[in-house]
């Protein structure tokens, strides 16, 4: 199969047929075989009912639905299991990403030997205060902070080499970083590509100001997993050594200066250097635990999905 194209949704019910019928157009006409994955996210609309009906008339459209509403990483983490194809298009079921765009994301991967390329919403049709400055400035963090230099973390039209989504694990809010996780797992050759973007055509978008600031919380996080979490101990148990070693100085100055120099002097519990002493071995000796129970937990941890499917179609 040449194409997985999986979209993940909320609340979508009037522009799936749309976008159905839109995408089908640019597979037949390229000859692809393909597949169409729709994860529905716990709609609460008809969605459901639409992406049954598409199933039904079209063998090669498959649906997942979520018992509720788990988020998009979930969403995305279904349908990269799913997913069959050689290459993996993600994309919004909004009608915001053009189907159009598909072939020569296709063509990156297959040809020109890219694992993964992001797509590039240069000119948007979003609000400038709310949506488009906010943007850039998240961007320009992630960009200095995981060192992969793409302009536009957000954009939902992926393309995928297929052992990239067999191997990455995407997980609470990291969809927005998925080309970090890839570059941690080792897919370094990553492309960039301007697509167009779409004003929206129904409902309204159901991501508000708050995904910015989840974005910059999770942005240190995957700052943090890709630098210590294969081996936490690096971090904690350097910081527990280190702030161990500098309160061992403050109890050993304090024991040889009342031992030897002021031995008639006021007791040590009553020096603040003592209280120094005592905080920083109590830290570092939690720091040092820390890291050594987040190696016990990385070496037993077992693949657990975070979400539970309540249908599926076409499986």
């Amino acid at each position: 199969m040449n194409l997985s194209i999986v979209i993940p949704l909320l609340n979508e019910e009037e522009s799936l047929k749309e976008l159905h019928d839109w995408i089908v157009g640019v597979m037949q006409a390229k000859g692809y075989t393909y597949e169409i994955l729709f994860i529905d996210d716990g709609s609460s609309d008809g969605s459901w009912d639409m992406i049954s009906e598409l199933a039904a008339e079209n063998t090669s459209v498959k649906g997942i639905r979520f018992q509720r509403n788990f988020g998009k990483s979930q969403a995305l983490h279904a349908g990269f299991k799913a997913a069959q194809g050689d290459v993996i298009i993600t994309m919004d079921a909004d009608l915001q990403d053009n189907p159009e765009e598909i072939p020569e994301l296709y063509r990156m991967i297959k040809d020109e030997g890219y694992d993964l390329v992001s797509g590039w919403k240069k000119k948007r049709f979003d609000s400038v205060i709310f949506k488009n400055i906010p943007s850039k400035l998240f961007n320009w963090a992630a960009r200095q902070t995981s060192g992969v230099r793409l302009n536009d973390f957000n954009c939902g039209l992926k393309a995928y080499r297929k052992n990239v989504v067999k191997t990455i694990e995407v997980s609470g809010e990291m969809h927005r970083y998925i080309p970090v996780l890839a570059k941690s797992a080792g897919f370094s050759n990553i492309g960039e590509k301007v697509v167009r973007h779409q004003a929206r055509k129904y409902g309204k978008t159901k991501f508000g100001m708050e995904r910015f600031i989840n974005g910059f919380l999770d942005l240190i996080t995957i700052w943090f997993v890709s630098k210590f979490g294969k081996q936490p101990m690096h971090l904690f148990g350097a910081l527990g050594v280190l702030m161990f070693i500098i309160g061992f100085g403050f109890a050993l100055y304090l024991g040889i200066d009342k031992l030897f120099i002021h031995p008639t002097g006021r007791l040590i519990t009553d020096r603040p250097q003592f209280f120094i002493a005592l905080t920083a071995m109590i830290i570092g000796t939690q720091l040092f635990l820390a890291g050594f129970l987040g190696e016990i937990l990385i070496r037993s941890k077992k693949d657990k999905a975070h979400y539970t499917i309540e249908k599926t179609l076409n499986d």
